[in-house]
């Protein structure tokens, strides 16, 4: 008996293209997974610092080099002068419009800050903000138009 008689075999083709609207919510899903790690960390006390790698040039031999940096993540939340805590979600550089005029959560606690969190990458994945997204993901493409 061959080790490919247990095996389901089956024809099968990768999709190369994902639609644009999978990809989006893909990316934003992810932004929102680093923002949860962010916020866990800073709960327990800890630094979030995550690495990727980095082609830099060395400017005395030329030669070009992969380095391991410190990828820079910005927050969606603050706290403002009442103690509330406020999450925006953003898209690239651009913040999204949750409802008609909002642009934020108000929160109560780091606690439910977090399980906000989850809610909006459920939200994003079942194509909630869509719309939201396609918004701002036209105001980032016209800001690359001459």
């Amino acid at each position: 008996m061959t080790v490919f008689s247990k095996l389901k075999l089956v024809a099968s083709k990768k999709e190369r293209n994902v639609s644009p609207v999978v990809a989006r919510r893909t990316k934003l899903a992810g932004k929102i997974d680093e923002q949860l790690l962010f916020a866990t960390a800073q709960r327990d006390g800890q630094i979030y610092a995550p690495k990727r790698l980095k082609n830099v040039i060395d400017k005395a031999t030329g030669e070009r080099k992969t380095i391991e940096a410190t990828k820079r993540i910005k927050e969606w939340y603050w706290t403002n002068s009442t103690g509330k805590i406020h999450l925006s979600v953003r898209y690239g550089s651009k913040t999204l419009e949750l409802a008609k005029g909002k642009n934020a959560i108000e929160l109560n606690s780091g606690d439910e800050l977090l399980a906000t969190l989850v809610t909006l990458k459920e939200a994003v994945i079942a194509g909630e903000l869509d719309d939201a997204i396609a918004q701002a993901s036209d105001k980032l493409k016209a800001g690359f138009t001459k």
